[in-house]
């Protein structure tokens, strides 16, 4: 894997309060890697070592093999672009006038600004006071200043809060262009089932721990999560299938003609053979993987349990 950042064996501890304990986490080159996490769980504490804001207690940081909290961390810092879950600029500045200063600031030109606030939707307000924003176009403007300098590390910390759909799916596409240049990408984010289909991989946290880490089918595998039956019957017949259905099968949702279910791994099989004998009043079978969400909640279950 071809690292452009990465974690090893970092902790970080305020007054006796241990923020992130023992967590290492690689960012690979050209890949979309959502970290997800709970309030609390330590996702804001891994951002900010990587921006060389803190340094931790143990283990290293490292961006490109820099350490960004060291002598030569303002080099590495410039190939990041950082979206903050807040962001805040000032109400009497216009996007152009702000996207200026940044450049400034990020020692770049300025040509490729009008472009970047195009890019998020913003051309036609660039030259109104950003006092005149509303939440959803402060985020985009949030965003365009992360573009400045085409940085290869993009930190976009919840990028689709205060969003409506269609601009949630624009974020989106734009991170998928950006990933296709080349540029890493982590998104930091409560919104599962929004992001699992549009990254690589997958760092969950909780309470400071990482969990897990990998792609969907690589977490997918180390998880004894339950699988998803969505069924479809003759109406009526639904009370004499959950008859039928052995344990470790339990019923989400039921109608006069349909069934979701959740079958624990090792109930799978036995449920799907009763099934299959149930006869012709079972009219249509749809399996379903553990999505991110319930791959979460399992394994922060299990995190629980353990303490």
């Amino acid at each position: 894997m071809n690292s452009v950042a990465e974690w090893r064996a970092v902790s970080k501890r305020y007054r006796g309060v241990t923020a992130v304990e023992n967590v290492s986490l690689v960012l690979a080159a050209g890949e979309a890697t959502a970290l997800v996490g709970h309030n609390g769980a330590g996702k804001t504490t891994l951002i900010k070592l990587l921006l060389g804001l803190i340094r931790p207690n143990g283990g290293s940081v490292l961006i490109g093999g820099t350490d960004p909290a060291g002598s030569r961390g303002a080099q590495a810092r410039r190939a990041i672009g950082f979206l903050p879950e807040s962001v805040a600029f000032h109400d009497a500045m216009t996007a152009h006038e702000l996207m200026a200063f940044y450049a400034r600031l990020k020692g770049e030109a300025r040509q490729r600004n009008t472009e970047l606030l195009a890019r998020v939707g913003l051309a036609d307000a660039a030259h109104r006071r950003v006092a005149t924003y509303s939440k959803g176009m402060r985020q985009r403007l949030g965003i365009a200043q992360a573009l400045i300098g085409e940085p290869r590390l993009l930190l976009f910390d919840e990028p689709t809060s205060g969003l409506d759909p269609a601009s949630r799916r624009d974020v989106y596409e734009m991170i998928d262009t950006l990933r296709g240049s080349g540029a890493t990408v982590l998104i930091s984010t409560h919104a599962l089932a929004e992001v699992e289909h549009r990254v690589d991989r997958v760092a969950i946290m909780h309470r400071g721990r990482l969990l897990a880490a990998g792609t969907l089918v690589e977490l997918r595998q180390g998880v004894d999560a339950d699988v998803c039956i969505r069924l479809r019957l003759r109406p009526c017949t639904t009370g004499q299938l959950l008859a039928a259905l052995p344990a470790g099968v339990r019923c989400a949702e039921r109608s006069e003609s349909a069934l979701t279910l959740f079958a624990a791994p090792a109930a799978k099989m036995k449920a799907l053979r009763a099934i299959a004998q149930a006869g012709d009043f079972v009219e249509d079978v749809e399996l379903a993987a553990p999505g991110l969400q319930e791959l979460y909640s399992h394994l922060v279950g299990a995190a629980e349990a353990a303490t």
